[in-house]
């Protein structure tokens, strides 16, 4: 059976608090695992000692843990420094430091991602996506270099770096980097939501990543016409467009045994998908026209809801999220996951085990 946590950067006061009372926290939400978006909130100083100490807090809470590895795609990096400062300039010495640092402490399953999404710009350039100043397959194309070099440290340590289907990768793309740096050191975090903004139908994205996939962020979505095209929201897991029982039965055909929620800050975090923009649909050449018109038929249909009163709108969507409203979100999206993992089946052997691989050595 799956197990349902949280990632704990969307824990009201978790990042005051450090991860002892964090990991409490989430216990006391009923949660079954934590992931911490930084190896720096368990030990700033990646101590042996303090990280040791958190695995076993969680052990003797019962919870899983996992933790993330920042950025891989190297034009990113200087958004994201510390990891290359933790290697005296180098980059990948940094990961190698983090990696073993983690694996000590018996912790193997690694978030990673490819870029980020600036909220403060209006736009198609708020995506490094769209980034001009060097290509996206530009950016691809290093990132899997980058990862090709640090799987050998990841096979060392027994371990798996876990790329997201963050805002601006694609899942077919997410597919690619893991068959080339190997799916025995690289794997995926599927991310619910993320992959609506790539214009993607949740179900398909989810078959596709499913033998890859070894961790998750799970949300719904929200997905209505705005201005811009149509604008994808954050939804507590049942209240948006997400067929959970199709997905999460796609999902339990891989290697994925826990279900992380990843909640929501002070909004629903408003991404526009820009369907009527040539330089938008370009940027896409491995969606097909049809699944993107099979996820603006769930667009159409959930504004069908909104329209009927049963669904939120953009006016209340667009408001800004309470604390505690963002704790209901974590408590809500649990209760429904619960409900639908306990009418899939149960028993899934090799859970959790490495996804099998043909490959007999390193890419160099």
């Amino acid at each position: 059976m799956m197990r349902v946590g949280v990632d704990t950067s969307k824990i009201p006061g978790a990042a005051d608090r450090g991860p002892r009372w964090t990991l409490d926290r989430v216990a006391g939400l009923g949660l079954e695992g934590a992931l911490f978006r930084s190896a720096f909130d368990l030990s700033p100083e990646l101590d042996a000692g303090e990280l040791a100490d958190v695995a076993a807090h969680a052990a003797g809470l019962g919870l899983y843990l996992e933790v993330g590895a920042g950025v891989v795609n190297p034009f990113a990096v200087p958004e994201a420094p510390r990891i290359r400062d933790l290697g005296d300039g180098d980059h990948l010495a940094g990961m190698r430091r983090l990696i073993d640092a983690l694996a000590a402490a018996g912790l193997h399953e690694l978030w990673a991602v490819t870029g980020s999404y600036k909220f403060r710009i209006r736009g198609i350039h708020a995506c490094d996506r769209f980034r001009t100043d060097v290509d996206w397959a530009d950016q691809l194309a290093v990132t899997s270099a980058f990862l090709r070099r640090l799987a050998p440290v990841l096979r060392d340590a027994g371990s798996h770096l876990n790329v997201e289907t963050h805002e601006e990768i694609s899942s077919f793309e997410a597919v690619r980097l893991v068959e080339e740096a190997g799916p025995d050191a690289v794997g995926i975090t599927f991310d619910t939501a993320n992959v609506v903004v790539r214009g993607e139908h949740p179900v398909r994205a989810a078959e596709r990543v499913a033998p890859y996939a070894r961790q998750s962020h799970v949300r719904d979505v929200s997905l209505l016409p705005t201005d811009d095209g149509w604008g994808r929201f954050l939804a507590p897991v049942g209240e948006g467009i997400v067929d959970w029982a199709a997905l999460l039965g796609a999902l339990s055909a891989g290697p994925l045994g826990t279900i992380t929620i990843e909640g929501v800050g002070r909004s629903s975090a408003e991404m526009s998908l820009y369907v009527d923009s040539p330089l938008w649909r370009a940027a896409h050449p491995d969606l097909s026209a049809e699944e993107l018109e099979s996820l603006i038929r769930l667009g159409e249909q959930h504004a069908e809801r909104v329209r009927r009163g049963e669904a939120a709108g953009l006016e209340s969507l667009r408001a800004p999220y309470a604390e505690e409203a963002a704790e209901d979100f974590i408590r809500d999206s649990a209760a429904a996951l619960r409900a639908v993992l306990s009418t899939l089946p149960s028993a899934r052997p090799g859970a959790g085990d490495p996804v099998p691989t043909t490959r007999e050595s390193s890419p160099s």
